[in-house]
């Protein structure tokens, strides 16, 4: 059976049908191409001090862009290799795209990484899906569909405590000029929760949270492809995400706070 038939039978718009099918196509295919060179020897280039591409960030998105582009071929892409540093919100659908989110890790071998795509329609994502290559998961969600891991609807916890709440974050590239505000955040919110994970991986955080693995996730200085997809997949599955005051969340505002709907004002408060 393929393994997108699932869609067929829960998606009954037939744009969005279209849509969320080209979507999970194109991340399967780079998928693919990341799992096949991913204990292969990587060329590395730098587009920062610590700020990694390798030629499978390249690859998986030439092979994005092209499945995009033969089944969508009306809409713009946004693709985080090709894209402007910081890219302004588009007003009509763009399709928002990191070919390999967690290139980091995938250099060194560390098995946690993702591809990302989004269709953002004025300023609110509609279709968004992340796949994992190396744990073969795919998450895909489409505007009112709900939350899917390879075909079964999730959810976020319903964790009500912060003492039992298991949380991840991350660090922003320029974290030598971001110092005190990281160990301000870990201050706050270390003593009062039950762990916190960093995993390098802000698409597969927002996944886990969507899925009930972590309670919450927060991050400051990230782009609109690390977190267009899983904005909407968290939502989709119950939860809430909002920049670090509580305000309305847009990809294109470098900070993100995702969690389930109790625990978020208490991380709010945190975070303040």
């Amino acid at each position: 059976m393929n393994r997108l038939d699932f869609l067929n039978r829960q998606c009954t718009d037939e744009k969005q049908c279209r849509f969320i099918l080209a979507a999970c196509r194109a991340a399967l295919t780079a998928g693919f191409i990341l799992k096949d060179l991913y204990d292969k020897p990587h060329t590395i280039t730098m587009k920062g001090e610590i700020n990694l591409v390798t030629e499978a960030d390249i690859a998986a998105e030439t092979a994005i862009v092209a499945s995009l582009q033969e089944d969508a071929p009306d809409i713009p892409i946004m693709a985080e290799e090709s894209a402007e540093e910081s890219p302004q919100e588009p007003k009509g659908p763009i399709w928002v795209v990191d070919p390999l989110d967690g290139t980091t890790n995938f250099a060194h071998g560390f098995p946690i990484f993702a591809v990302s795509i989004a269709l953002m329609e004025n300023g609110r994502t509609t279709i968004g899906v992340i796949y994992c290559p190396l744990q073969d998961e795919l998450f895909c969600c489409w505007q009112d569909g709900g939350a899917w891991l390879n075909g079964k609807a999730i959810r976020v916890t319903e964790t009500d405590f912060l003492v039992q709440a298991l949380v991840a974050t991350g660090f922003p590239y320029d974290i030598h000029a971001r110092l005190d505000d990281v160990l301000s955040q870990m201050r706050a919110i270390l003593p009062k929760v039950r762990d916190i994970r960093r995993a390098g991986a802000a698409a597969v955080d927002l996944a886990y949270v969507a899925c009930g693995r972590l309670d919450g996730f927060w991050e400051m200085d990230l782009k609109p492809w690390d977190t267009a997809a899983g904005w909407l997949l968290v939502e989709e599955a119950g939860g809430q995400v909002t920049d670090f005051t509580g305000k309305d969340y847009s990809p294109f505002y470098p900070e993100v706070l995702a969690s389930n709907k109790t625990l978020h004002p208490l991380l709010v408060d945190q975070l303040a």
